[in-house]
């Protein structure tokens, strides 16, 4: 047992999902929702929880029914929500999602103002860092609002306690009122970070000087993939931070001391990939925990998004340890 009383705190974006009950529907043929709980750092306070960690999620919900549906489901997975603050004069943001596999997922955001998106620097102080091992951040909660001043200040309070800090770069751009405004943001957070895990697209987004045709949705090409890589080293050379570069079916680049090197996935049949990243985050936080080597970390990671993505929903969806380990013995292991 941890000489702490919490293994994470989670920041940032909440929401009650809807997601689509008629799998493989056009969005305007879909007839019925199933209600889930979501938003990057939540999910990965019940992806940690489910795992055996101890989780906090400091985040916002309003004064209203589906916040308080949030905080119940929270409660009920264990996560502790001492931390969650309601705001009366915001809503609890919202997410709507489509399912249509392998690979179309439509999303649509409600996030006109997100209680989420005003925690305060006095919720910050009052966090328990002194009783805690790590801090998962989250790119999107720089986009507006007082939760950005929260967000540094705990990045800051973590490196003067000695807090591992993840930082999962969960790129959504319409959250963003300017293309360049996410890479502006990102680079003054990653120095802070000890551990940051992204996309290519998301990487690209914070690190390149034209992330324009990113932020509209497009995908990172071969000649800009040459480019990041650079940009990559340059940013692994210059500061002492694990990079963990997610490529999809290609598996995860790990960007380590002096070595880079890819792990692979797991070949799975595809139903949802919505929270695929956030269970990664989950297990590659949860390995890290164990104190295993970021080869066995991410390779049990990749397991926790294997098996999200062959199941309906995010939140509801984030396995068990017990399930992990069978699925990875039933793949032939590490």
């Amino acid at each position: 047992m941890s000489d702490f009383d919490y293994d994470l705190i989670t920041v940032g974006r909440v929401s009650m999902d809807l997601f689509a009950v008629n799998i493989g529907a056009d969005f305007k043929d879909i007839t019925a929702f199933e209600t889930g709980v979501g938003g990057s750092p939540v999910n990965i306070a019940i992806g940690t929880n489910r795992l055996g960690l101890r989780s906090i999620a400091f985040t916002a919900v309003g004064n209203d029914e589906v916040g308080r549906l949030v905080k119940h489901f929270l409660h009920t997975e264990g996560v502790n929500i001492d931390y969650i603050s309601t705001k009366s004069d915001s809503h609890t943001g919202m997410a709507v999602v489509g399912v249509q596999p392998p690979d179309k997922f439509p999303l649509v955001f409600y996030r006109e103002n997100p209680a989420d998106i005003h925690l305060t620097l006095d919720e910050a102080i009052a966090l328990p860092f002194a009783q805690t091992r790590a801090v998962s951040l989250s790119g999107t909660a720089l986009s507006r609002g007082t939760t950005h001043d929260a967000t540094l200040y705990i990045a800051e309070q973590a490196q003067s306690y000695s807090i591992t800090t993840f930082l999962d770069l969960d790129l959504r751009a319409d959250q963003w009122m300017h293309p360049l405004a996410y890479g502006v943001h990102m680079r003054r957070l990653m120095p802070l970070c000890d551990v940051i895990m992204g996309t290519e697209e998301e990487f690209y987004a914070a690190l390149a000087p034209n992330p324009e045709p990113i932020m509209a949705g497009g995908k990172v090409t071969q000649s800009q993939q040459d480019e990041l890589h650079d940009r990559l080293s340059a940013l692994w050379s210059m500061n002492d931070v694990t990079l963990i570069l997610k490529r999809g079916e290609r598996g995860v680049l790990i960007y380590e001391d002096d070595d880079i090197y890819p792990i692979d996935g797991f070949p799975v049949e595809i139903l949802n990939t919505v929270g695929a990243g956030d269970a990664f985050a989950s297990g590659l936080i949860y390995g890290w925990s164990q104190d295993w080597e970021w080869y066995k970390s991410a390779r049990f990671a990749n397991a926790c998004g294997a098996i999200v993505v062959t199941r309906h929903g995010c939140a509801r969806a984030m396995p068990t340890l017990i399930e992990v380990n069978e699925f990875i013995e039933n793949k032939g292991g590490y």
